[in-house]
């Protein structure tokens, strides 16, 4: 398989699983039923799901008045994506099994 097609299947599937997350404990928080973690929700905007992550908090309107989240989420994805850039214009080359 080529190697940029597994990096766009993985993130891909790492901003749904995002999105998904933020969208099950925003419904688990209206039932008041157990929870995600917050460490889980960070966790997943790390390995990439950043961009899900943010935008299932915005749409869902999930974890907004928390300012770890509010400033967080965005910083993740800034950074994530400030990386992909610098990566993007340097002469490295990677190689991928």
């Amino acid at each position: 398989m080529d190697a940029m097609l597994s990096v766009t299947i993985y993130a891909a599937g790492i901003n749904l699983l995002g999105f998904l997350v933020m969208g099950i404990d925003k419904y688990k928080a209206k039932k008041k039923t157990f929870r995600i973690p917050e460490a889980i929700l960070f966790t997943v905007a790390l390995f990439g799901g950043s961009i899900g992550t943010t935008l299932g908090m915005f749409l869902f309107r999930h974890k907004t008045r928390h300012w770890y989240f509010l400033y967080g989420m965005p910083l993740i994805l800034a950074v994530q994506l400030a990386v992909i850039y610098f990566l993007s214009q340097s002469s490295l080359e990677f190689m991928f099994l």
